[in-house]
């Protein structure tokens, strides 16, 4: 860099090559939290679909910052999460290559968003997935019995199988997401007994996260396409009057070697990355709009009238909020209506950021789509005097 006046950092990050398209939608869990005997068997991970972002203003809770007791305000992210259905389970021996699968047991009753996974054409299919697992399942109870016994004796890890319920959203699709998840605590009798008692049961969230804790988030990015080197990368604009357009890197490298280095920023695919934020704050565990009493699942101190999460006129791309839902702090990967995974952190939560208590003032419920400040439609209407 004879010829620049000042040095600086390479534009763009090469941890994160290749910048290509992910293979899938969801967010694949590639580690679990380390497993604690001492503790209880517990999920987790859990799965979601998110709603959208507002802001919420609440007094600051950390000593020694100038903010200390004041009210600050913070971008929030909104995560639907209608409950999941565990219908399986399967056990992992380790080996040198990695975990070996020892075996797996499926439920008994496996529902149609779970089937439809197993078919591209559901209308069309014959619809014959597991329907010999169904009628046989009495049958097959001493088969059973043994890859249980084989899974407590050789395996040394629990993984459940789970899947998504999107009948109880509108996403355009009735194909259930379906993961494993792992589960902590405990020794394997212990793990297997958890795990049978979850069969064809429904999991809430707030089984798995409680208020106040951190999560982190497993996502695909928002997809832009083909993009320039300008905007994929962040690289500055060349001078006004370059030969042949500005918004490229002027040298790609020297005479020799002659080739192009993996290093150099290069257009191509922008987003639609695989993505995972650790430690987002959970600010809140928010209760189905259906079961508040008409209190609402958003109601502050400082709200007139009872109100729901849902902000006026429906999220934006998305709509209602009708199930359990998670409020994180900050944005997370993914468009609205994207599947996300939330895992329980990996590291020991024992910063003071981490234990801080959050005591919300203030949930903004007004619309999105920028039509007033009003917090809910009786609010509206007792003002307008309608």
């Amino acid at each position: 860099m004879s010829h620049r006046k000042f040095e600086q950092p390479r534009h763009g990050n090469l941890g994160f090559l290749p910048r290509k398209r992910c293979r899938h939608v969801r967010g694949r869990i590639r580690a679990f939290p380390k497993d604690d005997e001492a503790q209880k068997p517990h999920l987790t991970a859990f799965m979601a679909y998110k709603a959208g972002m507002t802001l919420i203003v609440r007094d600051l809770e950390r000593p020694g910052s100038k903010m200390h007791k004041k009210e600050i305000c913070e971008p929030v992210t909104i995560v639907d999460c209608p409950e999941i259905c565990v219908v399986g389970l399967v056990g992992y021996k380790p080996t040198v290559r990695g975990l070996r699968a020892v075996s797996t047991v499926w439920a008994h009753q496996l529902t149609e968003p779970l089937l439809r996974r197993y078919y591209r054409t559901w209308y069309a299919a014959k619809k014959k997935a597991f329907t010999k697992h169904t009628a046989n399942y009495d049958a097959n109870a001493a088969a059973r019995e043994a890859n249980l016994a084989r899974i407590e004796k050789n395996a040394t890890v629990l993984r459940v199988i789970a899947h998504t319920q999107p009948n109880k959203l509108k996403l355009g699709s009735k194909k259930a997401h379906v993961c494993e998840i792992q589960i902590n605590g405990g020794s394997m009798a212990d793990k297997l007994a958890f795990a049978k008692t979850l069969f064809e049961q429904k999991v809430s969230v707030d089984q798995v996260f409680q208020q106040n804790e951190r999560c982190d988030v497993i996502a695909v990015s928002k997809g832009h396409g083909m993009e320039g080197v300008t905007h994929r990368w962040g690289v500055s604009r060349l001078p006004r009057k370059s030969h042949r357009g500005l918004r490229k890197v002027a040298c790609i490298g020297a005479w020799h070697p002659s080739r192009v280095s993996y290093s150099v920023a290069r257009a191509g695919q922008n987003g639609f990355h695989h993505r995972t934020e650790a430690n987002k704050k959970i600010f809140k565990i928010g209760a189905e709009a259906s079961k508040t009493d008409g209190k609402g699942n958003a109601t502050t101190e400082l709200d007139l009238t009872p109100k729901d999460i849902t902000p006026m006129g429906g999220f934006c791309r998305y709509g209602i909020v009708n199930n359990q839902y998670l409020m994180l702090k900050g944005s997370i990967p993914g468009p609205s209506k994207r599947v996300i995974t939330l895992r329980r952190p990996l590291g020991a939560q024992s910063s003071r950021l981490a234990r801080e208590e959050v005591h919300l003032k203030f949930i903004d419920t007004s619309s999105k789509q920028g039509h007033g400040t009003f917090q809910t439609q009786t609010e509206r209407a007792k003002f307008m005097g309608l």
